[in-house]
């Protein structure tokens, strides 16, 4: 090569510009991939000496340091509407009504006119004739508001989730149309009936998943050329009469499950419903899991996160039926429902407080400082199974779609233009 060309590089640009001989581009794409870490290097050095004279520099880099994700880009719908099927975030929403009543509470308080010392004497007995009656209407009212926000109270956790789903912000529209799913009773323990579809073939998949949810009875479901082929309304019918609480019905397609029917039955005197059907995507047996574990029989706690929507409240409300709602703490054992992007993960763990190891570090909380009182503890998981993911289909007001009767029979259906907007999202 000639010595002449070793004076014509310049920086930038491509290489294959600067020079055809294979040998010095290799040359100059080393020295130039040095430059650019030692760049860097010294970047980060400056950088890190800046931000530890001032703490609040790190702080501010970490805040505007966050990748766009489609989460992050989440649109809502801008409606004052919490019907099903509208996309808006619960809590918000019940923050800005709240926020619109006080400010018309005070708008009033302002501008009220002042109220009369003296009253009518029509009107004073009147007062005194119902007063029986209210006191005894307003102590049951009293003692239902109290239960009610016994049970919502929740104790303070050093470690708040943020995406954890809050049951208490059920919308009012979800409590009129499924008065049964969302009331101020005590839960009840469920007792859930598994079955499959007419000449199912996946018994072990389905004896897997009925064995997730406490009080569950698989049984299954044949079409013998003689025998009778029951309709699952005639199941529901039969379930209801022996006291289980929920219907399940597992579909499948090439040997695998497909599709999962969820039925609430109610109590007595009351029509079943609602109905809501998912599909069974990724399906993963426990055994095939590397390094998984046993179940034991204890009652798991339940982990239900990402569900913001009315849909999603609903959704959420309808999995919680499902277990009991006294978990035994002794199985160390925890099913989580993760909703993203409108995709269900099914997990189920057993998990371990250990001691920390020399290598790893304390924990840490959301905005990155350790957490007291969790010096030198660590918690191992190990998967149960099975694994899979659930996407919901179809919201049915009785059993099913030939089970629902009325002009509101399909309460909501998926379909395939909701997915146009990336960013939207029905849970």
């Amino acid at each position: 090569m000639p010595s002449g060309n070793k004076g014509k590089h310049r920086s930038g640009g491509s290489l294959s510009l600067k020079t055809s001989n294979k040998m010095v581009r290799k040359q100059l794409y080393v020295k130039q991939k040095k430059e650019q870490g030692k760049e860097r290097h010294e970047e980060r050095h400056r950088r890190r000496k800046e931000e530890a004279k001032d703490p609040k520099l790190r702080e501010e880099r970490l805040a505007n340091n966050q990748p766009m994700t489609i989460e992050r880009k989440r649109v809502w719908d801008e409606v004052d509407d919490d019907s099903l099927g509208v996309a808006v975030d619960v809590a918000e929403l019940k923050r800005r009504r709240l926020e619109k009543e006080e400010a018309e509470a005070a708008r009033l308080a302002d501008g009220a006119p002042e109220e009369d010392e003296e009253k009518d004497d029509d009107a004073d007995s009147m007062l005194d004739s119902d007063e029986e009656n209210a006191d005894d209407d307003g102590d049951a009212e009293e003692r239902m508001e109290r239960l009610r926000q016994e049970r919502a109270q929740r104790k303070p956790s050093i470690a708040p989730s943020t995406t954890s789903t809050n049951l208490d912000m059920t919308p009012d529209s979800l409590t009129r149309q499924f008065p049964n799913l969302f009331n101020e009773e005590p839960p009840v323990d469920p007792k859930v009936l598994v079955t499959t579809h007419l000449n199912g073939t996946i018994h072990k998949e389905a004896e897997d998943i009925a064995a997730i949810f406490p009080n569950s009875t698989y049984i299954r479901r044949s079409a013998h050329a003689y025998g009778h082929k029951y309709s699952v309304r005639e199941i529901a019918k039969f379930a209801k009469n022996r006291g289980y609480t929920i219907l399940m019905i597992i579909g499948e397609d090439l040997k695998k499950p497909s599709s999962l029917t969820v039925i609430h039955l109610n109590g007595e005197d009351v029509p079943p419903g609602p109905s809501l059907t998912y599909t069974i995507r990724n399906y993963l047996p426990g055994k095939a899991l590397l390094g998984h574990g046993n179940p034991t029989n204890h009652y798991p706690e339940l982990l239900l996160n990402g569900f913001k929507t009315p849909l999603g409240i609903l959704a959420a409300k309808s999995m919680h039926t499902m277990f009991p709602p006294r978990p035994e703490l002794q199985g160390r054992q925890v099913v989580t429902l993760h909703n993203q992007r409108d995709y269900i993960f099914f997990r189920r763990h057993r998990y371990v407080f250990r001691e920390a190891r020399a290598t790893e570090k304390n924990v840490v909380t959301a905005e990155g400082k350790e957490m007291e009182g969790m010096q030198g503890i660590r918690a191992g998981l190990q998967e149960i199974g099975p694994r899979f993911t659930l996407k919901l289909r179809r919201v049915d007001k009785g059993i099913g779609r030939a089970g629902s009767e009325g002009e509101d029979a399909l309460k909501w259906e998926w379909k395939a233009k909701m997915e146009k907007v990336r960013t939207r999202f029905n849970l």
